[in-house]
């Protein structure tokens, strides 16, 4: 018996050597203009949450002010109108920017805490307002979101609240 040894011979085209290095270039091109386009998108990611951090942070001061207030009307304020209208009219405040001093009032104290807070949570150019007419509060907080926005640009929240 006769064993043949059958030997077939794989011919590589010449055409199938490798890479270029055009097609190398071009592939790192693409590459890098997708990371860029991922840069870009998490920039504005980070921008957009930094307003979106702003905003909560102006209506969790909002509510904490209402809250002060809240507890500071009397228990015979319920049944004596004008008792809950002398505490919520120590609450008034026109705009102000800046920290009040120190003072013995409850109001007063609740307000300077308030406007400490949202000047540490919002920037030293926060504002705020607080006006309560006849059992309703309105609480407006004014911040400038220049950091994030790229610019000058002011936002303002009001809240309004029955006591």
């Amino acid at each position: 018996m006769t064993s043949r040894n059958t030997r077939r011979s794989i011919s590589h085209p010449q055409s199938s050597a490798g890479m270029s290095l055009l097609e190398v270039l071009i592939a790192v091109l693409v590459l890098a203009i997708g990371l860029l386009g991922v840069a870009a998108l998490q920039a504005a990611a980070l921008k957009n949450s930094q307003n979106s951090l702003g905003r909560s942070q102006a209506v969790i001061e909002s509510y904490a002010i209402l809250d002060a207030i809240r507890a500071a009307v009397p228990g015979s304020g319920i049944s004596n109108p004008t008792a809950k209208t002398a505490a919520l009219d120590a609450y008034d405040l026109a705009r102000q920017c800046t920290v009040p001093t120190a003072t013995t009032t409850l109001a007063q104290n609740d307000v300077r805490l308030w406007m400490t807070t949202m000047q540490a949570s919002l920037g030293s150019s926060a504002c705020g307002t607080i006006v309560c007419e006849t059992s309703v509060c309105t609480v407006t907080v004014e911040w400038d979101e220049s950091r994030s926005a790229g610019g000058s640009q002011t936002y303002s929240i009001t809240t309004r609240s029955q006591m």
